[in-house]
Order: C-alpha cells, then structure tokens, then sequence
C-alpha cells in the first residue's frame, strides 16, 4: 500500500458502487422533476434523493477529493466536482477537511469539524457551558439535519470570506471566488428552478420539499461525521505552551478517531468506508474498499504497540456512545 501502484486505488467493485450510487441519484432526480408521483410519494422520493445525496458524498466524492478513486487526477478532479451536486464546495473541502481536519483532528481552536452550531452544542470542553445546552442531547439531531443547507447557504461562503480556517491562514484565488458562486447558482438552478418551471407545485409545496431533501442529506452526513470522532473514549487533545502536541501524528489519529459497524456490509457500502475511520485518516489517499483488509493489520499493530483501536459494534452502539457524551458534555468537561 506504501507504492503508488493501482492496488491502492479503485477496483471494479468499487466502481460498480459509482455507478450504483450515480445511478441511483440521477434516478430518484428524474422521478421528481417527472410530475408523475403522488405527494406522498414524491415526499419518501425526495428524503430518498437527500440520502443518496450524503451516499454520491460518501462513496465517490470523499474518495475523488482525497485523491484515491484513481491514478488519475483528473479522474479524481471530475467526479470530485460532483460534491457540488450536494451544495457544498470542493474547493473548500479540500482545505477545511483534507488540509486541516486530518492535521489537526479533534484538536479544539483548529479542528474546524469541531465547531458545530456554535453557542447550541457543546462537544469539547473549552467551549462555555450554557442554560440551553442541557437539552442538546435531544435538538442536536434536528440541527444535524440543516448542516446541508447550512453549506449551501453559509458554510462555504464564510470559509471563503475569512482569513483563517482554524488556525490556519488561507488566502484563496479570484477564480476561486467566481467559481464559488456559480456552482451554488448552478445547484439552485438544477434543484429549485427546474422543479418550479417543470412541475404543477407552488413555491411553498416546493419549499417543503427542498427542505425535506436537505434535513435527510444532512442528517445522513452528520450523523456519520460525528460517530466517527465525537463517542466516548475518543481523544479531544490540546497543545502545550509552545503549540505542539507530544504525541506523533499517527498515534493522534488512533486516540481521537472511531470505527463503527466494520462488520457490517450494508453499512460499509452505503457509508463509504467511513466506518472505518481509523483506516481512513491513517491512509486517506488509499481507496476505501481496501479498508477491510487494512483494519486487519492496523488493529493488530495497534495491540503490538500498546496503542487504543476504539471501535462501536453497530451503528446503534456508535448513536448511543455518541448520545451520551453529548449529554455529558452538555453539563461538565469531558475526560477521555
């Protein structure tokens, strides 16, 4: 896996899932825009087209981005730009999570991942303890939903307007900016003109809708996102007085990073292989459906050396553990 041979990057299994997953997108599009369902069904349609939304993220972007789908960048550049199907911005992510997120994972102040509604949910312990936070356990699964709307709307643009993405200093190309700006009009057109112009809806029914698709994308993705660092046992570390952090990179990725459901099939091909996030952030530019076969070898290194593999059984194990430090974070400071 240390050569820059192709076992490292997709194989005919994996682009079976592109085309599953592309496939399956394009589908659940054409179904609304078609006029044909009822309501009803064009409601359970458009949550379904949300979540293969978070599923086109998942299994073809992240990989694209990181530059493991392929050899070829710019195999990796096309089908990354895809990310903008889901209202957010390649550019950005690449900076914001491939730059800063797996440099600085889990570190309060720089891991920007960490700043989630700010003032509403509190998940590391330098930030306040407010009145409203005790509930958070329970509103903070509705504001996962509106992360993806979020991006589209604010994320992306404040990151770009900014000169710091956590600690780190950016300064972003002009085209950049331009390109920003036309992609998210470029999603407006694609998944609220078309349907206004095509289809028999008034704006508000079409409103719903958009606001349907985008609470199941972004609940989809959120919840992932936060079972993957944000569970019991994982690490929240800050550095010493002089700004450094002791401990070597890989063995930070081991103490604040979490699998869920590894043996799980279904899972591990709807997520991506972000259930193996352990694998993941030691060897991102390596494609995901090579994780397995990885987590074999990472775990028992993990065991040889001493070192934490934290690990949830299922995905309902991972919600649970995840449930209960947003409870304890609401009221007291965490202690891995």
């Amino acid at each position: 896996f240390k050569d820059t041979g192709k076992q490292k990057h997709a194989t005919p299994a994996m682009w079976f899932k592109v085309g599953f997953f592309l496939s399956t997108f394009i589908a659940c599009y054409v179904l609304v825009i078609s006029g044909a369902l009822s309501v009803a069904a064009m409601l359970a349609v458009v949550f379904l087209l949300g979540m293969c939304k978070a599923f086109v993220g998942f299994n073809i972007c992240h990989d694209a981005l990181h530059g493991a789908l392929s050899a070829n960048k710019k195999i990796n550049r096309l089908f990354g730009m895809l990310f903008n199907l889901l209202g957010a911005s390649p550019y950005v992510w690449k900076i914001s999570h491939n730059a800063v997120h797996h440099t600085f994972t889990n570190i309060p102040g720089h891991d920007d991942d960490l700043v989630v509604a700010p003032g509403l949910i509190r998940i590391e312990e330098s930030d306040p303890v407010r009145k409203i936070q005790r509930y958070q356990h329970w509103y903070a699964y509705p504001l996962y939903g509106l992360a993806s709307i979020s991006w589209l709307l604010r994320k992306d643009f404040v990151k770009m307007f900014r000169p710091r993405i956590g600690q780190t200093a950016v300064r972003h190309p002009l085209k950049e900016y331009i390109y920003l700006f036309v992609s998210k009009l470029t999603y407006c057109f694609l998944f609220l003109l078309i349907p206004l112009l095509v289809l028999n809806v008034k704006w508000w029914q079409l409103g719903i809708g958009f606001l349907v698709m985008h609470v199941a994308q972004g609940l989809t993705m959120g919840l992932v996102f936060q079972l993957a660092h944000v569970v019991e046992n994982t690490a929240f570390p800050k550095p010493d007085s002089k700004g450094t952090m002791e401990e070597s990179w890989a063995e930070h990725q081991m103490r604040t990073t979490a699998n869920f459901a590894g043996q799980s099939r279904i899972v591990t091909f709807l997520l991506g292989g972000l259930n193996r996030q352990i694998e993941h952030h030691l060897f991102p530019g390596i494609c995901h459906v090579h994780y397995k076969q990885l987590s074999i070898i990472v775990k028992h290194t993990a065991a040889e050396y001493g070192l934490p593999y934290i690990e949830n059984r299922t995905f309902c194990n991972a919600l649970s553990s995840h449930y209960r430090l947003l409870k304890y974070f609401a009221t007291s400071e965490y202690r891995p």
